[in-house]
């Protein structure tokens, strides 16, 4: 019996300070000619690339986006993502000790590892890849073609239990979405803000909330709490 470990990305195990963010509002402009709306993702219905993506576009086209324009947005915002990586590396970082915590848990028999993100498949990869995070983790559900984060976070869950006997899910993540989900689905939820600004998650009932993953024995003891209560 494993307890399977399921990460969230943007927040949880990197962050930008909301560049990937605007990143993502300056492909639409450049590929589509029209204003991004906002990156305030709380105003959209759901929070996945997929629902934001279609909700802009809908509402400037007064339709749904063929599957090649969809592919061309994806293809600039991957490739500017990529770019200012590469530009400015040392804007882009891990939640401090995300990647090093990330290998001692692969290695640890109690656990299983994965991803479940409301963004697309490629540009989590490269966000991965930049910090030194296994990209192609076994068990990842991304937003292509899902609509809701509680759908993405089951069908990494399914992929885990199709080769492992999971006694446990524990949801690791860092907005206020994660909090709704997780409720949703009755999922412990370890909250990470890097920020320090614990409070953000604690007026949402969140009782644990770490700030980083540099004490590997301060993060087994919340997986310990959050299972416990």
């Amino acid at each position: 019996m494993k307890t399977f470990l399921l990460f969230d990305i943007d927040g949880t195990l990197l962050f930008s300070d909301a560049i990937d963010s605007q990143c993502f509002a300056d492909s639409y402009e450049a590929v589509f000619g029209r204003p991004f709306p906002s990156i305030d993702w709380r105003q959209y219905p759901h929070v996945t690339d997929h629902v934001i993506f279609r909700t802009v576009f809908t509402a400037h086209f007064r339709r749904t986006a063929t599957p090649a324009e969809r592919q061309r947005f994806e293809d600039h915002y991957v490739a500017m993502l990529t770019h200012e990586r590469t530009r400015r590396p040392t804007e882009f970082q891990e939640v401090p000790g995300a990647a090093d915590c990330w290998r001692q848990l692969h290695a640890d028999e109690r656990f299983v590892l994965g991803i479940a993100t409301g963004g697309w498949r490629e540009p989590a990869q490269v966000k991965l890849r930049h910090v030194g995070i296994d990209p192609i983790p076994h068990y990842a559900a991304y937003a292509d073609g899902m609509e809701q984060r509680d759908h993405i976070l089951q069908a990494a869950i399914d992929l885990a239990r199709t080769d492992h006997d999971i006694s446990a899910v524990v949801y690791i993540g860092d907005a206020i979405w994660d909090v709704t989900t997780t409720r949703q689905m009755q999922l412990p939820l370890i909250g990470i803000r890097r920020g320090g600004d614990h409070e953000v998650l604690h007026r949402e009932g969140v009782k644990v909330v770490l700030s980083d993953y540099r004490d590997l024995t301060t993060f087994y003891a919340a997986v310990a709490q959050v299972l416990a209560e």
